[in-house]
């Protein structure tokens, strides 16, 4: 079928894949940092295109007749009836907008509330967060606020030459604050809640649809934003879930429905391929493991997970409760973490490391379970994040969560989906695919961990934390 390219602009640099249309062969790779300072709030989104300028050098592009772009989440830009930059775009990490979001969720009514109209409650890094932060602090850029885009649909923009015509699609529209992946259409009156006024929205396009061609050719398709792309790269199906573990952690899985949660546990994406991805959120994961290296006077986490495995399952009885930062599933933000089962028997540095390792994957179980909960399969678990790399990671998860545990390869996984949508995109229309079903790629490279007669043992494990959190925490997943 060809050759198509996905580009990925993350918050620090743009990574392009050229691919095979019909494997997915990775074909040739750029790299190039965004020109910004680090921990940039206020960006300028030339330096984006500069970036991508340069990952595209030497030819990198040549022969490609279609291209992807996802781009990171929650991202603003901000734009004048003339298409101009009112003020620099708003990214992601940006957190000056806590109080802004909590004015939202009072403004509406609740946290119901929001779950009912969109299918998540406003945080910080939401863009209608943003805008209702723009015209609390900033009025006068609010008021010739007339469209908002996001980063993706921004960059499609761009390289479109910028048409009249402005797109997004529904992955990306599910994280704005103010589109329903249930009902697939917008709410235009939660930007009025939070901007004061009216502003412009782009089309949300359908999963195989281009949102243009370029004067030489070049098919765009709709783009999405990074957590659906990397979904796209990664091959998830029904059953599937993605457990991510950073300093926090999340668990996100592929739903046949949009679900709407009354407690806002659950966040409630669309996914690239004309599905649906629920995501739940914990506060807590990689950050309990370095809180426990520090005090037990561990270098480094591989120490500290060998260490673990000198332990066995149980951990002699401790169980920590990991909620350093409060947390967020349980609903308990000004809680703290808890230490519980101390024996003199117990009281050994490889005890306290594997409870940290358990208590850690128990805790992104708890938010698994609020998915199973409701009727969402979770099969097989795609574990990210260099934590996943763990060698106590590895034996602990797949008994703790019940299911086949899948560690990739490190690889491009968002610009890798942003190509397979492009070769999707250029297959409709061209005819030979149907715009129903993403073509089939070759699956990622990856270890496979299987619970077996492990199983049992996990189990056990888990029950023993959820009987300390709620003997702890009684009624903390109670509505």
């Amino acid at each position: 079928m060809g050759i198509v390219a996905g580009l990925d602009s993350s918050s620090d640099s743009t990574r392009i894949v050229v691919c095979d249309a019909d494997t997915g062969a990775v074909l040739r790779q750029g790299h190039a940092p965004h020109p910004l300072e680090p921990k940039a709030t206020d960006v300028d989104p030339q330096a984006w295109l500069l970036s991508l300028g340069e990952a595209a050098t030497g030819g990198l592009l040549e022969g490609v007749q279609a291209i992807g772009v996802s781009a990171q989440p929650n991202g603003l830009v901000p734009l004048d009836r003339q298409g101009a930059l009112v003020r620099p775009a708003l990214v992601g990490n940006d957190k000056r907008a806590q109080v802004a979001a909590a004015d939202l969720v009072e403004g509406l009514g609740g946290r119901q509330a929001w779950a009912e109209a969109v299918g998540l409650v406003p945080q910080a890094g939401m863009p209608v967060a943003k805008l209702r932060w723009l015209a609390r602090t900033e009025p006068e850029h609010a008021q010739r606020i007339a469209m908002v885009l996001q980063p993706h649909d921004w960059l499609v923009w761009q390289l479109l030459g910028r048409p009249a015509r402005r797109t997004t699609d529904r992955g990306a529209a599910s994280a704005t604050g103010y589109w329903s992946a249930r009902t697939g259409a917008y709410r235009p009156d939660l930007v009025d809640l939070a901007l004061g006024h009216q502003a412009v929205l782009p089309e949300v396009l359908a999963p195989a649809e281009a949102a243009g061609t370029t004067p030489e050719g070049l098919l765009i398709s709709a783009g999405t934003g990074e957590t659906m792309a990397a979904a796209l790269g990664l091959g998830l199906g029904t059953g599937d879930a993605v457990v991510s573990l950073g300093a926090s952690g999340s668990v996100m899985a592929v739903h046949h429905e949009a679900l709407t949660d009354p407690d806002g546990m659950i966040t409630s994406y669309a996914d690239g391929a004309g599905t649906h991805l629920p995501v739940v959120h914990t506060s807590n994961a990689v950050r309990a493991l370095r809180g426990t290296a520090e005090l037990l006077g561990v270098e480094s986490l591989d120490e500290l997970s060998a260490l673990a495995l000198e332990s066995t399952p149980g951990a002699s009885g401790l169980v920590l409760l990991p909620y350093l930062e409060g947390e967020r599933t349980p609903r308990l933000p000004h809680t703290a973490g808890t230490l519980s089962g101390l024996r003199r028997e117990s009281m050994k540095p490889e005890h306290l490391a594997r409870a940290a390792f358990e208590g850690m994957l128990c805790g992104i179980a708890d938010a698994m379970e609020v998915l199973r909960s409701r009727g969402v399969e979770v099969r097989r678990v795609f574990l990210l994040g260099a934590a996943a790399g763990l060698p106590a990671v590895q034996a602990v998860a797949p008994g703790v969560f019940g299911a086949q545990v899948v560690v990739p390869q490190p690889a491009e996984y968002a610009a890798l989906g942003a190509a397979r949508q492009a070769a999707w995109a250029l297959g409709v229309s061209q005819g030979t695919l149907s715009p129903a079903v993403p073509p089939v790629w070759q699956g990622a490279a990856a270890q496979v961990f299987e619970p077996g007669e492990e199983l049992a043992v996990g189990q056990a494990v888990r029950q023993q934390y959820v009987a300390t959190r709620n003997q702890i925490h009684p009624g903390a997943f109670s509505a």
